[in-house]
């Protein structure tokens, strides 16, 4: 078996909307196409003794051991290796379960499926599954050490990859509040909902939180004296820089006990406490001086160690911490007893687990020293020896949560410390022998106030409650009625989609908000255009949902990028699918037209309950796309005595209908009416029924995201399709004695549409044609015929890229289409796009049309524009529409457009 190809999805895709983080691995499994799990001897019993734990696979037989005994009966490889990768991932404490394996046109090679929550785990894991399935086929075993290894590497990209408790509980609580996250590319920040209404987080800082009080808290010094000029008890204390100071400072604070710690410091690194002696202050001085160059030294205060969790202005948790330490069983050793601690499972590396190893080093010898410990010392049965000097979790301490201990008179110094420095969410470090009685009854003091404090102590107590710490913190970023998303507007189909995605865009431009969009020729954000090129995709979408100004986002959704990568949001308010016809058959094993329907419902089927599904009612692929949603469905349709409309419309559903010459919005028994199609400039008075079409569905859908119809028709009368606005989607040149129209149709429906148009014309038609070398031979002879039915005269070229054939391929397959097409059509061949246009443009007749199909639209309008065309025409529309209500039979002669009873 090989890979041939590996893809990572990261949102709603063509294998699942439920499940978007999916491997897609391409694989060939060569001499064992043919050869089912029960035809290779030992097989089974090699993978159940190496992966035993494949037993809880329900697979398709719904139970325990389902899916051994299906490799038992016999299975293919593909399917294995789906199941091998998923529970390579759960040994390693990433939990995943969806898989789906299908074949493809090619004999032996399969589409392998499966879910992952790390992508470089996911991908390693593709790999291991392979090269684990490969070992069983050809050896009969697969090396207890390899299996390690690999299990060992996927922990690591595990931990490489984790949020950290902080974070993760973050974005869990956004989860549940249905509030979108995204982790941004720099400094591990997170951004919490879209565009204008987004926050971030990093950690427990947040889009709120002061840099001033940030500086203030990292100053420790500085803060003690605004603490202490404040009224809130603190430990005496100065700052040194050189070690002669340190004696005069031991004075100044009263004398030992004392603390030395860094200045400049976090998570308890370089700090002493319970100093007693000078040599032992030296020392602590030396390991103080190597985290910062000012250190400070402090009386020393007993007591107990908390930390006051203030969130916006409120105490919301409190945690006591005690230091990393064991207890004696009257058997084991110190070393024994830190061993047992740390194979709790919950105890990892560093601070993104739940519990910290504890590490033996310099604190713990000094700790032990002076009790005359070593680490071979057996302890006493109860008798709990410490190894820090501080009960930071990130040097293996514990957590008790105290919160409803807390004497109220402590909540209300906390609270007022917290809105001294500033910050909006803050770890108040407080030293006391009685959290639950005020601190000047027992001497108890503030230690220390934290910017960005972390969660894990309260979400994950060692023991007590676990707090929910993380909304509130939710509820500060997003205040009730506070928005987190800005609409999101997805437009897919096979045609229409970009002219459909402008025209959408500017009707939301009329209402005065920021319009984000992504077309085929660019990212624009309002009127400007942040970025060239073929922007559908995935990563363009994000582009538009990152920024920080846009208020809605409309996002043209191509096919390549659901496949590629799924779609770039979970959800979206509204999916508009235009039409589904043969395009691009047979890449990414999109074979048939329904295949392209299930792509393409991936949009449909990603808006959100409270959302509209816009369907095409007069496309039976796209009208059975309802079946599938979870969403509200509209439908449009250029008939307006469409049964599924009809139907729709009686059961108070919306819809959009080409009615009378008006496109008409239909809201139960209403007709509201927007406007004539010939004073539609897009629709080019009303002889372009696609266009009329692509209108509908873009009214449609602002319609249905609560855009007023006086907007929606102001959009209609400003919106043409000029090289401007909508380039290479119709665009109409008058060069004098004859015109010229650029368009990018490159497929049969397009050019079918296309004719709809061009057939109205009154002179002769000249066609310069082609399409894409990725196309099938079959495809090209369509579109031979097609344009054979179009046009007097073709002119056939071909792209510059011809994307893998050679020179002259296509154009002969759309010959032999025209040659079948019984006609007295004249044809010729001008490989060269530039040379074919320039030849067409000069040979043209008076009063023609020559329609211009090109590779590169920029440089077909580019050579058009060298002959001046004219201006474009005033749009003769025939003075302002109102809208009045009243109730008339259904579909009525023209009236006044309005709202009609039907």
């Amino acid at each position: 078996m090989r890979i041939l190809k590996t893809q990572t999805l990261r949102g709603p895709n063509y294998w699942s909307i439920r499940y978007p983080n999916l491997i897609l691995m391409r694989l060939d499994l060569e001499d064992l196409a043919d050869r089912p799990s029960d035809q290779i001897p030992g097989f089974y019993e090699a993978l159940a003794e190496t992966l035993p734990s494949l037993i809880e696979h329900f697979c398709s037989p719904g139970h325990r051991g389902g899916f051994l005994s299906r490799v038992r009966q016999g299975t293919y490889m593909g399917h294995i290796i789906e199941h091998v990768a998923l529970e390579l991932q759960t040994m390693a404490g990433m939990p995943v379960g969806f898989g789906r394996t299908r074949s493809v046109a090619e004999p032996g090679v399969y589409q392998v499926v499966f879910e992952y929550q790390n992508e470089q785990a996911g991908r390693y894991a593709a790999r291991a599954a392979v090269r684990l399935c490969n070992s069983l086929v050809e050896t009969g075993h697969y090396a207890k050490e390899e299996l390690e290894q690999d299990l060992a590497d996927l922990n690591e990209f595990r931990l490489d990859a984790a949020l950290g408790p902080s974070t993760e509980a973050i974005v869990r609580a956004a989860e549940t509040q249905d509030i979108p996250w995204m982790q941004l590319s720099t400094r591990a920040m997170i951004q919490l909902g879209y565009g204008r209404y987004q926050q971030r987080v990093q950690a427990t800082l947040s889009s709120k939180t002061s840099i001033l009080a940030v500086e203030l808290a990292s100053d420790k010094e500085g803060t003690k004296q605004i603490l202490r000029s404040a009224g809130v008890p603190v430990p005496r204390g100065t700052v040194i820089n050189y070690l002669d100071e340190l004696e005069n400072a031991i004075e100044d604070v009263g004398g030992y006990p004392i603390v030395v710690k860094p200045l400049d410091g976090n998570h308890g690194r370089g700090i002493t406490i319970d100093i007693d002696t000078y040599q032992a202050a030296e020392e602590a001085y030396e390991a103080a001086k190597e985290v910062s160059k000012g250190v400070i030294v402090e009386r020393f205060y007993r007591g107990r160690d908390h930390r006051v969790l203030v969130i916006n202005g409120r105490v919301i948790a409190v945690a006591e911490r005690v230091p990393a330490h064991v207890v004696g069983d009257g058997k084991s050793t110190i070393e024994q007893l830190i061993e047992l601690t740390n194979q709790d499972p919950r105890r990892g590396v560093g601070h993104d687990n739940l519990l910290t190893r504890i590490e033996v080093d310099r604190t713990t010898w000094q700790l032990l020293d002076r009790r005359g410990y070593t680490l071979d010392t057996v302890l006493p049965e109860g008798e709990i020896c410490y190894l820090r000097a501080t009960a930071n979790l990130s040097t293996g301490g514990i957590a008790i949560d105290r919160t409803d201990d807390i004497h109220p008179d402590n909540i209300w110094v906390a609270q007022r410390i917290a809105k001294t420095i500033g910050l909006d969410i803050a770890g108040i470090d407080v030293v006391t022998t009685d959290i639950s009685k005020p601190l000047r009854e027992v001497d108890g003091v503030i230690v220390e106030v934290n910017a960005a404090p972390g969660l894990r102590m309260h979400v994950c107590p060692s023991v007590g409650i676990a707090r929910n710490v993380a909304e509130p913190i939710l509820a500060m970023l997003f205040p009730p009625g506070t928005p987190a998303r800005v609409p999101v507007v997805a437009i897919t189909g096979t045609n229409g989609k970009t002219t459909t995605t402008r025209l959408t865009a500017h009707i939301f431009k009329q209402t005065g908000q920021m319009v984000g969009f992504t077309t085929t020729d660019g990212i624009y954000i309002g009127d400007n255009m942040v970025e060239p090129g073929d922007t559908t995709g995935p990563q363009s979408a994000q582009v538009i949902l990152q920024d920080p100004t846009v208020e809605v986002a409309v996002l043209e959704t191509a096919r390549g990028g659901i496949l590629r990568s799924g779609l770039a949001f979970e959800d979206c308010d509204i999916g508009v699918v235009l039409n589904v016809a043969a395009d691009h058959m047979g890449l990414g094993d999109i074979e048939t037209l329904e295949d392209m329907a299930h792509l393409k419902s991936v949009v449909a089927e990603s808006v959100r309950p409270s959302g509209y599904a816009v369907l095409n009612a007069d496309d039976p692929l796209v009208s059975a796309m309802a079946q599938r949603v979870k969403s509200q469905v509209a439908y449009f349709s250029m008939d307006p005595h469409n049964d599924l409309v009809r139907k729709h419309s009686q059961q108070g559903g919306l819809a959009a209908v080409y009615e009378q010459g008006y496109l008409s919005i239909l809201k139960g028994d209403w007709l509201l009416r927007i406007e004539q199609a010939e004073k539609v400039p897009l629709t080019m008075g009303g002889k372009a029924p696609f266009q009329i079409a692509n209108a509908l569905a873009a009214s449609l859908a602002a319609f249905a995201q609560g855009v007023d119809i006086d907007c929606i028709r102001q959009a209609l009368h400003t919106f043409e399709a000029s090289s401007d606005q909508t380039p290479g989607r119709m665009n109409l040149f008058n060069l004098g004695r004859f015109h010229a129209l650029v368009d990018y149709a490159h497929n049969p429906a397009s050019y079918e549409a296309l004719g709809g148009f061009v057939k109205n014309w009154p002179g002769r038609c000249i066609g310069v044609v082609g399409g894409p070398g990725d196309r099938r031979d079959n495809d090209f002879i369509t579109l031979g015929k097609l344009a054979a039915q179009m046009f007097d005269d073709i002119i056939v070229k071909e792209d510059d890229d011809t994307r893998g054939r050679d020179r002259g391929d296509a154009a002969q397959w759309i010959v032999r289409g025209i040659e079948e097409v019984p006609s007295e059509v004249t044809y010729r061949t001008i490989l060269d796009e530039t040379e074919a246009i320039n030849t067409a443009l000069d040979a043209a007749p008076d009063d023609s049309l020559v329609v211009i199909l090109p590779e590169s639209v920029t440089r077909a309008i580019a050579l058009i524009k060298t002959r001046n065309p004219l201006p474009p025409q005033a749009s003769g529309l025939n003075g302002a529409v109102e809208s009045v209500a009243q109730p008339v039979d259904q579909y009525a002669e023209a009236t006044p457009s309005g709202l009609l009873k039907s």
